[in-house]
């Protein structure tokens, strides 16, 4: 690697490592002795647990431990924690509901952990647990999110009536009322955001290692950050010492959410390693993934949009019920609430909104952030609702979006947000003309000679970002060659931390991107941050910024005293301290040397050039941006295939546009698979996960998609150094309206259908077009 910046559509520089199979992820780490854990997991969905036989196990050869909940009790383990605190809107606050990481007394969702057996190797672990005798009684169960709530239904809690776990609300009903009383037409629509599955490619793993002589444990697992693990783990599972505890994440194979939050088999292997004195490893099965990671979206929405006689939006009502699993997750109840509500004002000029959100437990895994973490699940609201208004009115989808968008920044939404900059109906024209809107007609004609039916969808976004907790970068020059790290404690999961930094560092200081190295992911070394919420850039890299500043600021004087100059007189440029009008200079290694001299310090200087800058924001980023999908459907069979996907984005300042189209990417493939292909099938009756395998969950594939048009109409935000604005999750935001508003065109022109639900398999669309009659 060689010299460059910020702009540069750089190679990522993590890639070689990762794609010769020199990459390091938790399951690619084996310690001397280790021993190897199974989790017993319920296949009840809802059931007593009356009585558990583990002396065959316990003699089984080779094992080692075999821990149950009783277990867990006896030993005083907290019980894992859910962080969000929301108030009803009564000012009650949401239920309290226990999470043990080991069942007690009942189970509540097909795949919780029942028991956990250690032996000294994987086979006889396997083979003990399926030695272990477990006495339920099943109960009967609820997996349906809206009927969850119905009168009747199994109760997943005794003490939670309703299976009602919050009902909150934002925004301003009366002024909603009073708005869609004078309305010259409502349009009303209840939409599903269907659950998915994360499936990360890289399943989750924990292997822990306890020293008997100092008590201290260190675990390996795979993360978005380390240092909030480290927390629950040693203040709220263990009760112990922060410094007793050590978490370490090296590559990350994907998350999306996912491997945010505390799981029982974190607890059940660190536990086991300080009880046994030696290392033990666990690793997921992906059908484990299935039953046991937290899953997302899973909403039910019924919508009403008032307009007047113009087609201008008046008001926006929203009922959600959101379903959150048998047991709560670190941020359950913040998704579907504070996460995303707030982009429910979308791009649009609203001026009036109420939303009111209905957490509910059903017999399931729970469900969390997943990539976009609320903010799709209301784009998807909205952009369905603003479509559905247009034809109800008669107005093209472009015009009814280009006489309700936001015309003059900063504007302060009914919810509260300022967004503060963005040329919406620009983006929204350009992806026009990128995806020759104008020309449709002529191609829905020869589709329609071809048997095919053509469908045209457009989706505009806006999605808050780049807010939350400080991030902190520290910069440490070598001692003894050209080189300088950055330590963060933001954790790359896959999006490209590594190179990205080093853009921002290699701008800023003018070196070689091969003079720089990059540490995270060990909560011995690294400082409070957080990885999440499209905010690595915006406040991670403002971080990495800010101590760049710091080095040439401090630098200046270091360097005008090794040199006797005047500080005023010292420049700065492509790395290097220059005296103004002399070919007299030092590179900024130079300069960190000589720091160390004391010689050329000023008073009360600290040696050295290290820096550390902490970045808290200020404000929230709010990327956007217009999606097109064009699709033409079979009506003989219901099968679709894409033909366009055409997406401008606004991005503010782009650091590495080669990896920006590469989480765009990313992005619109896991909108597409959810608005398509992938079916979380629970079976009603029994709780189980019918879809509980790549053979019944349909993830998509190359052939389900096509090259992608990407590009951006850039307007730097104010809120951050940068000018950033997040891009991770934002394709996932825009394709799931995008492909359903196609899909609902083509059939809505075909056979006058004005809603189908997502995933439109193909036997939904087949059954939508009149083919089951």
């Amino acid at each position: 690697m060689v010299k460059f910046g910020i702009g540069q559509p750089v190679s990522r520089v993590e890639d070689p490592r990762l794609l010769t199979g020199c990459g390091c992820y938790t399951a690619d780490i084996d310690l001397p002795g280790q021993a190897h854990a199974v989790v017993l997991r319920s296949p009840h969905a809802h059931a007593r647990v009356d009585e558990m036989d583990t002396a065959r196990a316990a003699t089984a050869p080779g094992v080692l431990a075999v821990l149950t909940g009783e277990d867990v009790a006896a030993d005083g383990l907290g019980d894992i924690p859910c962080d969000v605190a929301l108030t009803n809107r009564d000012g009650s606050p949401r239920a309290q509901v226990p999470r043990p990481i080991l069942a007690q007394g009942r189970v509540r969702h097909v795949g919780e952990p029942v028991a956990l057996v250690v032996a000294e190797t994987l086979a006889q672990a396997h083979d003990a647990a399926e030695l272990i005798e477990v006495g339920y009684t099943p109960l009967p169960s609820v997996v349906d999110t809206a009927g969850a709530a119905h009168d009747g239904a199994p109760q997943v809690w005794d003490h939670v009536p309703g299976n009602l776990c919050f009902d909150w609300e934002n925004g301003d009903l009366t002024a909603v009322d009073a708005a869609m009383a004078k309305a010259a037409h409502i349009t009303r629509l209840d939409l599903v955001n269907n659950r998915v599955v994360v499936n990360a490619m890289e399943p989750r793993a924990v292997l822990a290692e306890t020293d008997e002589a100092s008590g201290r444990t260190t675990i390996y697992t795979p993360s978005q950050g380390v240092l909030s693990l480290r927390e629950q783990l040693a203040k709220t599972i263990f009760k112990i010492d922060l410094a007793l505890l050590r978490v370490v994440s090296k590559d990350v194979g994907g998350s999306f959410g996912m491997k945010i939050f505390l799981y029982s088999e974190h607890c059940l292997t660190m536990w086991a390693s300080r009880r046994l004195g030696r290392p033990v490893k666990w690793v997921a099965e992906r059908g484990e993934s299935f039953l046991s990671d937290s899953q997302g979206r899973d909403n039910v929405s019924h919508a009403e949009l008032a307009l007047d006689a113009e087609g201008h939006i008046l008001a926006l009502k929203v009922t959600t019920h959101a379903a959150l699993g048998a047991y709560l997750s670190n941020f359950g109840p913040f998704v579907p609430t504070e996460a995303g509500t707030d982009m429910l004002v979308g791009l649009y000029k609203t001026p009036a909104i109420y939303v009111n959100v209905k957490g509910m437990f059903t017999n399931t895994v729970s469900v969390d952030a997943y990539r976009g973490a609320g903010r799709p699940e209301a784009a998807y609201v909205l952009e369905r609702m603003v479509d559905a208004a247009a034809r109800d009115m008669g107005l093209a989808p472009d015009e009814i979006r280009r006489r309700n968008f936001i015309d003059r920044l900063p504007y302060t939404t009914p919810l509260g947000d300022t967004y503060d900059s963005g040329e919406f109906t620009t983006v929204m024209e350009a992806c026009m003309e990128a995806a020759d809107w104008a020309g449709a007609e002529a191609r829905r004609r020869d589709a329609a000679r071809r048997g095919r039916l053509l469908g045209l969808g457009l989706a505009c976004y806006v999605e808050r970002c780049g807010g939350g907790p400080a991030e902190t970068a520290r910069l440490e020059f070598a001692e003894d060659r050209d080189q300088v790290t950055i330590t963060i404690g933001n954790q790359s999961n896959g999006q490209g931390h590594e190179t990205a930094y080093a853009q921002v560092l290699s701008d800023r200081l003018g070196i070689d991107g091969d003079a720089i190295r990059f540490v995270q992911g060990d909560s011995d070394l690294i400082d409070p941050g957080f990885t999440g919420g499209s905010r690595a850039l915006s406040v991670g890299g403002a971080a990495v910024s800010g101590a760049a500043v710091q080095v040439i600021e401090k630098g200046r004087t270091i360097a005008a005293n090794a040199m006797e100059a005047a500080v005023a007189d010292i420049e700065f440029a492509d790395g290097r301290f220059t005296v103004a009008g002399t070919d007299r200079s030092i590179s900024v290694f130079e300069a960190a040397r000589a720091a160390r001299d004391p010689a050329n310090l000023t008073d009360g200087m600290e040696p050295g050039l290290d820096e550390s800058h902490k970045r808290q924001p200020e404000a929230s980023t709010f990327p956007n941006g217009c999606h097109i999908c064009e699709m033409e459907v079979d009506p003989e069979t219901g099968a679709v295939e894409i033909v366009r996907y055409t997406v401008v984005d606004d991005f503010g300042a782009v650091v590495n546009p080669l990896m920006l189209a590469g989480q765009v990417h990313g992005g619109i493939v896991q909108g597409i698979g959810q608005a398509l292909l992938e079916h979380t099938v629970y079976d009603s009756e029994t709780g189980q996960l019918i879809s509980g395998s790549f053979v019944d969950y349909a993830l998509p594939r190359a052939g389900d998609v096509l090259p992608f048009a990407f590009s951006t109409h850039d307007v730097p935000c104010t809120t951050n150094p940068l000018g950033v604005k997040g891009s991770g999750e934002a394709g996932a935001i825009g394709a799931p309206p995008a492909v359903m508003n196609a899909l609902v065109d083509a059939l809505y022109r075909a056979a006058g259908v004005t809603n189908i639900d997502m995933p439109a398999t193909q036997e939904r669309i087949w059954h939508a077009l009149g083919g089951a009659t």
